[in-house]
C-alpha cells in the first residue's frame, strides 16, 4: 500500500504535517508507517525555503525502505546543470542561462556552504528511478507512455544513472533524449504559426503542455492545453503532429506530478491521478492513499496547505 506524494519543492513543513496526518511516525531523520510506504513523485528541490530538510526526509525514508523516491525534472536538471558538456561547445549540459540559474537559485543558495554535501546529493539523484511500476499501479514524474517507458527499461532507466547515460539523454535528437524528456517533462505540442502564450513563470511559449492521458481527436488546441488557454486557437489538432493517443480505461492506475494543478484535488480520470497542486506557489501538498484499487476514489486524497 502506497501513499503517493506530489512535488514538494523544498516545503518540508507541510511534508511533515502531511506524513503525521497519514499516521507516519518520526523515526530518526525520516518517518515510518507500520503498514504503508510513501511513493514520492519527484521534484524535491528548487523554489522552496527548506530544501535541505526536504532532501534529508526523502532520502532517509528511501534508504531505510520506508519510501520509493522517483526522479523529477528538477533533480535531472540539477545533474545536467552540474555536469560539463564535453563537446566542442563547452559549458554544461544544462546551460547556465539566467532563467536556469533563477530556477535553481534556491537550491544553490541552500548548499552554498555545503559543497561536499551538494555533490553527495547529486550522486544520490543518480539512483532515483525514472518510473515505477508494480502489478497494481504506475508512477512517473510527468508522463507515462508505454513506448517511451519500455525504451527506458531497455536503456537502464531504473538503475543508477551513469554519466554516459545522462550525457546521451541530454543530447537532442536521439531516442534516449526523447524518452527521458517525455517521462520527466511531459508532452508538448507546437502551436499553429503566430500563436504564443505566457507560462506560470511568464516565459513566452510556442508549445503547449497537453493532456497526454486524453486522445487529441476529442480536443482542440485550447481545450487540450494544460496551461493558460484564453489566447489559444480553437482549431482542430493535426493528429500527424501529436503522437500520443491517451491513456486507456483498462490500464492500471497511473500517478504523476509536474503540472501545477490548482484548487481542491480532483481525479483526472478514474485511473489517472495528478498529485501536484502548486505547493511552490501557495497551493497544496497532496497525497493519494492507494490500497490496490483499479478505480481510484476521490475521498482518498489527503493534503496540507503551505
Amino acid at each position: 500500500m502506497y501513499d503517493i506524494i506530489g512535488d514538494i519543492h523544498g516545503h518540508a513543513e507541510p511534508l511533515k504535517r502531511l506524513l503525521l496526518k497519514m499516521g507516519y511516525e518520526k523515526k530518526g531523520d525520516g518517518y515510518r508507517h507500520s503498514e504503508r510506504k510513501v511513493l514520492f513523485i519527484g521534484d524535491y528541490i528548487d523554489r522552496g525555503p527548506q530544501i535541505l530538510d526536504t532532501l534529508q526526509i526523502v532520502r532517509t525514508m528511501q534508504e531505510e525502505g520506508d519510501a520509493i523516491a522517483l526522479m523529477g525534472n528538477h533533480e535531472y536538471n540539477a545533474l545536467c546543470f552540474h555536469l560539463p558538456n564535453k563537446s566542442g561547445d563547452g559549458g554544461h549540459l544544462r546551460p547556465h542561462l539566467l532563467k536556469n540559474i533563477d530556477q535553481h537559485y534556491e537550491t544553490l543558495k541552500a548548499f552554498k556552504t555545503e559543497q561536499k554535501l551538494y555533490l553527495d546529493y547529486l550522486e544520490w539523484f543518480k539512483v532515483l528511478p525514472l518510473y515505477f511500476e508494480d502489478d497494481k499501479l504506475r508512477a512517473v514524474h510527468a508522463c507515462w507512455d508505454d513506448e517511451r517507458i519500455n525504451f527506458l527499461k531497455s536503456a537502464g532507466g531504473n538503475e543508477k544513472l551513469t554519466e554516459d547515460f545522462i550525457v546521451r539523454s541530454a543530447q537532442k535528437g536521439n531516442k534516449l533524449y526523447a524518452a527521458v524528456d517525455q517521462a520527466l517533462k511531459g508532452v508538448e505540442l507546437n502551436l499553429p504559426e503566430g500563436y504564443t502564450f505566457k507560462d506560470h513563470e511568464h516565459n513566452i511559449r510556442k508549445e503547449i503542455r497537453i493532456k497526454w492521458w486524453e486522445h487529441p481527436a476529442n480536443f482542440n488546441y485550447r481545450t487540450y492545453s494544460l496551461g493558460p488557454s484564453d489566447s489559444l486557437p480553437e482549431t482542430a489538432i493535426d493528429l500527424n503532429k501529436c503522437q500520443v493517443r491517451g491513456y486507456g480505461q483498462s490500464e492500471k492506475p497511473v500517478f504523476f506530478g509536474h503540472y501545477w494543478f490548482r484548487g481542491i484535488p480532483q481525479l483526472v480520470k478514474q485511473n489517472v491521478c495528478c498529485v501536484d497542486y502548486s505547493v511552490a506557489d501557495g497551493g497544496l501538498l497532496v497525497a493519494y492513499r492507494h490500497d490496490g484499487e483499479q478505480l481510484l476514489h476521490q475521498e482518498k486524497f489527503v493534503y496540507e496547505r503551505v
